[in-house]
Protein backbone atom coordinates (compact mmCIF):
# COMPACT_ATOMS: atom_id res chain seq x y z
CA UNK A 1 0.00 0.00 0.00
CA UNK A 2 1.39 3.46 -0.71
CA UNK A 3 2.23 5.89 1.46
CA UNK A 4 -0.51 8.18 3.40
CA UNK A 5 0.09 11.77 2.92
CA UNK A 6 -0.37 13.44 6.18
CA UNK A 7 -0.34 17.08 6.83
CA UNK A 8 1.31 18.38 10.36
CA UNK A 9 -0.83 21.46 10.81
CA UNK A 10 1.07 24.35 12.97
CA UNK A 11 -2.15 25.60 14.91
CA UNK A 12 -0.35 29.01 16.37
CA UNK A 13 0.45 32.05 13.91
CA UNK A 14 1.78 33.74 17.02
CA UNK A 15 4.91 35.67 15.93
CA UNK A 16 6.34 33.92 19.28
CA UNK A 17 5.23 30.54 18.81
CA UNK A 18 6.58 27.51 20.41
CA UNK A 19 4.23 25.51 17.28
CA UNK A 20 7.48 25.10 15.43
CA UNK A 21 9.32 23.17 17.84
CA UNK A 22 6.84 19.74 18.08
CA UNK A 23 6.17 20.70 14.62
CA UNK A 24 8.90 19.60 13.49
CA UNK A 25 10.06 17.01 15.70
CA UNK A 26 6.76 15.03 15.18
CA UNK A 27 6.93 15.68 11.28
CA UNK A 28 10.57 14.20 11.56
CA UNK A 29 8.85 11.05 13.65
CA UNK A 30 6.29 10.83 11.05
CA UNK A 31 8.75 10.46 8.39
CA UNK A 32 10.91 8.45 9.87
CA UNK A 33 8.64 5.66 8.96
CA UNK A 34 7.79 3.82 5.91
CA UNK A 35 4.25 4.03 5.70
CA UNK A 36 3.54 8.26 6.35
CA UNK A 37 4.87 10.76 3.88
CA UNK A 38 4.51 14.04 6.13
CA UNK A 39 4.56 18.11 4.93
CA UNK A 40 4.02 20.96 7.33
CA UNK A 41 1.18 23.14 7.05
CA UNK A 42 1.97 26.17 8.37
CA UNK A 43 -1.43 28.36 8.92
CA UNK A 44 1.16 31.40 8.32
CA UNK A 45 1.02 30.63 4.91
CA UNK A 46 -2.34 31.03 3.74
CA UNK A 47 -3.42 34.70 4.53
CA UNK A 48 -6.90 33.09 5.81
CA UNK A 49 -9.32 36.00 6.26
CA UNK A 50 -12.58 35.34 9.14
CA UNK A 51 -15.02 32.99 7.73
CA UNK A 52 -17.56 35.40 5.65
CA UNK A 53 -18.96 32.70 3.07
CA UNK A 54 -22.30 32.28 2.37
CA UNK A 55 -22.41 29.00 4.01
CA UNK A 56 -19.85 26.44 4.24
CA UNK A 57 -18.94 24.46 1.30
CA UNK A 58 -20.92 21.63 2.20
CA UNK A 59 -23.71 23.87 1.02
CA UNK A 60 -22.14 25.53 -1.76
CA UNK A 61 -18.62 26.96 -3.24
CA UNK A 62 -16.34 28.91 -1.58
CA UNK A 63 -16.18 32.83 -3.07
CA UNK A 64 -12.79 33.86 -1.36
CA UNK A 65 -9.90 32.63 -3.47
CA UNK A 66 -7.94 32.51 -0.09
CA UNK A 67 -10.47 29.81 1.25
CA UNK A 68 -10.68 28.37 -1.95
CA UNK A 69 -6.65 27.56 -1.95
CA UNK A 70 -6.94 26.19 1.37
CA UNK A 71 -9.89 23.37 0.77
CA UNK A 72 -7.30 22.42 -2.35
CA UNK A 73 -4.24 21.87 0.62
CA UNK A 74 -6.31 20.19 2.89
CA UNK A 75 -7.89 18.07 0.09
CA UNK A 76 -4.66 16.99 -1.05
CA UNK A 77 -3.67 15.17 2.65
CA UNK A 78 -5.15 11.21 3.77
CA UNK A 79 -5.51 12.70 7.28
CA UNK A 80 -3.68 15.20 9.94
CA UNK A 81 -1.46 16.09 12.75
CA UNK A 82 -2.91 18.99 14.34
CA UNK A 83 0.06 20.85 16.39
CA UNK A 84 -2.47 22.44 19.47
CA UNK A 85 -1.47 25.15 21.45
CA UNK A 86 -3.75 25.90 24.46
CA UNK A 87 -5.22 29.38 24.72
CA UNK A 88 -7.72 29.71 27.73
CA UNK A 89 -8.58 26.07 27.62
CA UNK A 90 -9.44 25.64 23.98
CA UNK A 91 -7.79 25.62 20.40
CA UNK A 92 -6.49 28.85 18.81
CA UNK A 93 -8.82 31.03 16.92
CA UNK A 94 -6.51 30.99 13.74
CA UNK A 95 -7.11 26.46 13.89
CA UNK A 96 -10.68 27.05 14.76
CA UNK A 97 -10.80 29.55 11.55
CA UNK A 98 -8.78 27.57 9.28
CA UNK A 99 -11.43 24.78 10.18
CA UNK A 100 -14.24 26.43 8.98
CA UNK A 101 -13.08 27.21 5.89
CA UNK A 102 -13.35 23.90 4.71
CA UNK A 103 -16.16 21.25 5.24
CA UNK A 104 -15.95 18.10 2.46
CA UNK A 105 -12.34 18.32 2.44
CA UNK A 106 -11.65 16.92 6.13
CA UNK A 107 -14.58 14.29 5.68
CA UNK A 108 -13.55 11.02 6.51
CA UNK A 109 -10.32 11.62 7.12
CA UNK A 110 -8.36 10.65 10.83
CA UNK A 111 -6.33 13.31 12.56
CA UNK A 112 -4.07 12.76 15.51
CA UNK A 113 -3.07 15.25 18.38
CA UNK A 114 0.09 16.71 19.86
CA UNK A 115 -1.09 19.40 22.29
CA UNK A 116 1.01 21.21 24.54
CA UNK A 117 0.53 24.13 27.42
CA UNK A 118 -1.61 24.10 30.05
CA UNK A 119 -2.34 20.74 31.65
CA UNK A 120 -0.43 19.34 28.18
CA UNK A 121 -2.67 21.08 25.84
CA UNK A 122 -5.91 18.32 27.24
CA UNK A 123 -8.46 20.62 27.30
CA UNK A 124 -7.75 21.79 23.87
CA UNK A 125 -7.37 18.93 22.65
CA UNK A 126 -10.76 17.78 23.66
CA UNK A 127 -12.22 20.47 21.92
CA UNK A 128 -10.79 19.67 19.28
CA UNK A 129 -12.19 16.15 18.67
CA UNK A 130 -15.43 17.46 19.36
CA UNK A 131 -15.28 20.06 16.49
CA UNK A 132 -13.66 17.25 14.38
CA UNK A 133 -16.75 15.00 14.64
CA UNK A 134 -18.88 17.57 13.89
CA UNK A 135 -16.27 17.66 10.48
CA UNK A 136 -17.18 13.80 9.91
CA UNK A 137 -12.88 13.02 10.85
CA UNK A 138 -12.08 10.41 13.10
CA UNK A 139 -9.69 11.05 16.09
CA UNK A 140 -6.74 9.01 17.09
CA UNK A 141 -7.28 7.83 21.02
CA UNK A 142 -3.97 8.27 21.54
CA UNK A 143 -2.75 12.49 21.60
CA UNK A 144 0.82 13.55 22.52
CA UNK A 145 0.60 16.06 25.08
CA UNK A 146 3.45 18.39 26.29
CA UNK A 147 3.10 19.65 29.64
CA UNK A 148 4.47 20.35 33.40
CA UNK A 149 8.29 19.91 33.83
CA UNK A 150 8.61 18.41 30.04
CA UNK A 151 7.15 21.45 28.89
CA UNK A 152 8.82 23.92 30.23
CA UNK A 153 11.99 22.03 29.47
CA UNK A 154 12.03 22.34 26.06
CA UNK A 155 10.44 25.78 26.14
CA UNK A 156 12.07 28.87 25.96
CA UNK A 157 10.58 30.83 28.70
CA UNK A 158 11.52 27.22 30.90
CA UNK A 159 14.84 28.56 30.42
CA UNK A 160 16.47 25.67 29.60
CA UNK A 161 15.17 25.37 25.64
CA UNK A 162 16.19 21.50 25.59
CA UNK A 163 16.56 19.72 22.26
CA UNK A 164 13.26 17.16 22.39
CA UNK A 165 15.51 14.36 22.94
CA UNK A 166 15.32 15.54 26.51
CA UNK A 167 12.00 14.54 26.81
CA UNK A 168 11.68 11.47 24.53
CA UNK A 169 11.39 9.21 27.18
CA UNK A 170 8.11 10.62 28.80
CA UNK A 171 6.55 11.39 24.82
CA UNK A 172 7.93 8.84 22.06
CA UNK A 173 5.79 6.42 23.19
CA UNK A 174 2.45 7.96 23.15
CA UNK A 175 3.86 9.63 19.48
CA UNK A 176 4.14 5.85 18.23
CA UNK A 177 0.97 5.02 19.96
CA UNK A 178 -0.75 7.89 17.54
CA UNK A 179 1.02 7.54 14.15
CA UNK A 180 -0.10 3.84 14.58
CA UNK A 181 -3.62 4.17 14.94
CA UNK A 182 -3.12 7.33 12.42
CA UNK A 183 -1.93 4.83 9.95
CA UNK A 184 -4.59 2.24 10.42
CA UNK A 185 -7.57 4.79 10.33
CA UNK A 186 -5.67 6.39 7.46
CA UNK A 187 -5.62 3.24 5.86
CA UNK A 188 -9.15 2.18 6.43
CA UNK A 189 -10.45 5.29 5.50
CA UNK A 190 -8.60 5.95 2.56
CA UNK A 191 -9.86 2.46 1.09
CA UNK A 192 -13.49 3.38 2.43
CA UNK A 193 -13.43 6.56 0.36
CA UNK A 194 -12.16 5.50 -2.68
CA UNK A 195 -14.77 2.52 -2.78
CA UNK A 196 -17.57 4.88 -2.23
CA UNK A 197 -15.94 7.52 -5.51
CA UNK A 198 -16.01 3.62 -7.69
CA UNK A 199 -19.91 2.71 -6.63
Amino acid sequence: MSKLKIGVIISSTRDSRFGDKPAQWILDKANARGDIDAQLVDLRDFDLPFFNEMASNLWMPSSDPRAVAWQKKVGEFDGFIFVVAEYNRSITGALKNAIDQAYLEWNRKPFGIVAYGSVGGARAAEHLRGIGVEMQMVSTRTAVHIGGSDFFAVHPLGQQNKSFSEIEGSIGPSAKDMLDQLVWWGNATKTAREQAVQA
